[in-house]
């Protein structure tokens, strides 16, 4: 009989010390009530709001077998904090997620279900495909996301319909892999890493999902961010 599955989510939070009672509890219920085997790793880059002294509470009252703290000592990027959170992983699938609400849990079962049924790599959530949304945001605030994703497959041509999202299934073995030739650090991270998977020929399937703008906080994506995508549009184009 094959082992039984575990699901390792990393979040990385900075500032989330109101919205992380909340995702806990809700990823807590969702793999409870479907019978499913995780852990959740939270990487928290010294938030000023007293995250982390939430999540050593949470530790406390879910454990130290679902709850895993890896702090950093500061703001150090997005993608160092996943490649952080990877190291301590033992799930043989890892999810990748917000904990700020813009990704809901209750579409974990859904993706867990299309890697089992289709035998993927990787299940990237989609808010521009079948019934994915996105709700909360103003027209320019779309309007950026969408020129983000048209300039992306104009360029790099990835086959997948929302390639600056940030909800995804993983093999372990698979992300190890990508993450160790992916070079970005911050908001192009997402996107080299499935630009990459792809060129190395991993099959990716989609999963539609409703995009919710953050409850609690603020937007971290400012100006310096969509140059830096830009960027790394370009850089990949060149590179992969």
């Amino acid at each position: 009989m094959a082992p039984k599955e575990k699901y390792t989510v990393i979040l990385p939070t900075y500032n989330e010390r109101r919205n992380l009672p909340i995702i806990i509890w809700l990823l807590n219920r969702t793999f409870t009530e479907n019978n499913l085997d995780y852990e959740i790793i939270i990487v928290d880059d010294a938030s000023p709001d007293g995250t982390l002294a939430i999540a050593q509470q949470l530790q406390k009252l879910y454990g130290p077998r679902r709850i895993l703290l890896r702090p950093r000592a500061g703001k150090l990027g997005l993608g160092t904090a996943y490649v952080h959170g990877l190291r301590s992983a033992s799930g043989t699938f890892v999810i990748i997620m917000d904990a700020d609400f813009s990704h809901h849990p209750k579409f974990i079962p859904s993706m867990i279900d299309i890697q089992r049924r289709t035998n993927c790599d990787i299940v990237t959530g989609t808010r521009y495909a079948g019934d994915g949304g996105v709700y909360g945001w103003d027209l320019k605030r779309k309007m950026v996301s969408r020129g983000a994703n048209l300039v992306a497959d104009t360029v790099l041509r990835p086959g997948v319909s929302d390639l600056t999202g940030s909800f995804r299934l993983y093999r372990r073995e698979v992300l190890e892999k990508v993450m160790g030739v992916t070079e970005s650090k911050g908001y192009t991270f997402q996107m080299e890493l499935m630009t990459r998977a792809k060129g190395m020929g991993y099959k990716v399937e989609e999963c539609p999902i409703s995009f919710v703008d953050r409850v609690y906080g603020e937007s971290k994506l400012g100006g310096e961010e969509i140059v830096e995508y830009l960027k790394g549009v370009l850089s990949l184009w060149v590179k992969v």
